[in-house]
């Protein structure tokens, strides 16, 4: 953040607001520790905030601390958009579009307080009062490490505030292997561990709580997987029955589609998954190097994120958006294989 962002922000913060911290929907590890540690860093300063979720999230994720004081806006609806309606301040974590929200996306639009942005994903919108967007920082929990420290806030990071903090630099940088973790971002973790992060306790409760569903439904899916040799690309595909045949709960495909570059050679790994509620194929997108799985999202299946990690949809059947994705890597093969 620039000198006028951070003067701004101490500004609207030296007066009690009523603050409402939102992620994106279907949130994942940064974007829920990043939440829940911004939150209680804010409490520290007497301001008074509330975390409201799009929807509910992954299991592996309700432990960590202020869980219990998260809003789902599908769950609460009524005293969710009271909160967003009367919020003067309102923090919006690990996205940068409004539509990243789902049905909260008009109350949000309607809402008369002052935004705040705080993201690392690439081509954010102009929404925020004060936007903090960095796409080289390994997750949003660094951010928010980063923006408590522009406020001369590092004292008062508790062992809660770590814990949050540490969940989401450890799960948006795979456990610190991707390349957007950098000797800074090591320097942080460590920070939090001082601050009283457990690091192995907390990377046992995000990786190592399966239940023997997840673990039967990884089977279903390293069994679709399909290799795709001459396009440096490996694929897998879950439908809804045999989501349904293995008591899928949310969150228990995250991950999976890193599979496919544990494969030697392969460069661009997918999984599609359907989703019978929504009548679309989810789709996830990984890569190494230089391939972008954010361009090819965004310029083929509605999506975006991050270079090397990407969402998208399509609306199509299993069979239609398989046999697209097929027919596109044609146009790609040069640069899979450069």
């Amino acid at each position: 953040m620039n000198s006028a962002d951070i003067a701004t922000i101490k500004s609207l913060l030296a007066t009690p607001q009523n603050i409402v911290i939102i992620p994106h929907k279907n949130p994942d590890g940064d974007a829920i520790g990043s939440c829940l540690g911004l939150s209680k860093f804010l409490d520290c300063l007497g301001q008074n905030s509330t975390v409201v979720a799009p929807n509910d999230y992954p299991k592996f994720l309700k432990w960590i601390p202020g869980n219990e004081e998260i809003l789902n806006f599908e769950r609460e609806n009524s005293q969710s958009k009271r909160l967003i309606a009367e919020a003067t301040l309102i923090f919006t974590l690990d996205f940068n579009h409004l539509s990243r929200t789902g049905q909260m996306e008009s109350y949000l639009e309607a809402a008369s307080a002052d935004f705040i942005m705080i993201d690392h994903h690439q081509q954010p919108s102009d929404y925020a009062r004060v936007t903090y967007s960095d796409v080289s920082m390994s997750s949003t929990c660094e951010m928010v490490y980063n923006f408590i420290d522009s406020l001369d806030g590092v004292s008062k990071i508790s062992k809660d505030i770590a814990t949050c903090l540490y969940v989401g630099i450890m799960t948006d940088t795979g456990s610190f292997k991707y390349a957007s973790t950098t000797s800074q971002t090591h320097r942080v973790a460590a920070q939090l561990i001082d601050k009283g992060a457990e690091n192995m306790q907390i990377h046992q409760q995000v990786f190592d709580n399966n239940s023997p569903a997840r673990l039967h439904l990884l089977g279903v899916a390293l069994n679709n997987l399909v290799i795709l040799e001459k396009y440096k690309t490996a694929y897998i595909t879950m439908s809804q029955d045999e989501l349904d045949k293995h008591n899928y709960s949310k969150g228990d495909t995250e991950g999976f589609v890193n599979y496919g570059l544990t494969l030697d050679g392969i460069i661009f790994a997918v999984i599609f998954i359907e989703n019978k509620e929504e009548g679309i194929i989810k789709i996830s997108f990984r890569s190494i190097g230089d391939f972008s799985a954010n361009e090819f999202a965004r310029e083929h299946f509605n999506g975006g994120g991050h270079t090397n990690a990407a969402g998208g949809r399509s609306d199509f059947n299993m069979e239609e958006t398989t046999e697209r994705f097929i027919e596109l890597l044609k146009n790609y093969q040069k640069q899979l294989n450069s």
